[in-house]
């Protein structure tokens, strides 16, 4: 008499992954990683431009300060106003004074090593318009525009 013995299957929560399935997690989570990557980065170059941004308010007081007593734009060594190395921070290489009476620019340079690839020499720049004893100040940069702040584009 032949015994025969009935083979069972294996329980449907001993089965595991298919080869195709584990591969497609590895594809979504490589999709999701590059997204996250990119994201990340510009939210870095913002940041390190916000530098640049702080730098120049800090002078737009005493720039339309010193135009408003004097009639004219302070130079370095001029109403507080340093050597234009002298504002330089970890992003920022310098920022400088210039122009005329009632027109006066306030120029950020980026730094050419130590900020994001897209932001390195760009400048940010403030000109100021006189106006009624009040100072008006426009922004314009030539950094890419998904990285200024929405009063520079």
């Amino acid at each position: 008499m032949g015994h025969q013995t009935k083979k069972q299957a294996a329980p449907s929560y001993a089965r595991g992954f298919t080869l195709i399935e584990l591969m497609i997690v590895v594809a979504i989570i490589a999709i999701l990683t590059a997204i996250g990557i990119s994201v990340y980065q510009e939210s870095i170059a913002k940041s390190e431009l916000s530098e640049a941004l702080t730098i120049s308010d800090g002078l737009k007081t005493s720039v339309a300060e010193y135009d408003h007593q004097v009639g004219s734009c302070p130079a370095a060594g001029d109403g507080g106003i340093l050597t234009p190395a002298s504002y330089g921070g970890k992003y920022v290489a310098s920022a400088s004074v210039s122009g005329s009476s009632g027109n006066c620019v306030i120029t950020t340079l980026m730094r050419s090593n130590t900020v994001a690839q897209k932001l390195r020499g760009k400048k940010v720049v403030f000109t100021m318009t006189a106006n009624s004893g009040t100072a008006e100040w426009k922004c314009t940069s030539d950094a890419p525009v998904s990285y200024l702040p929405q009063v520079c584009r």
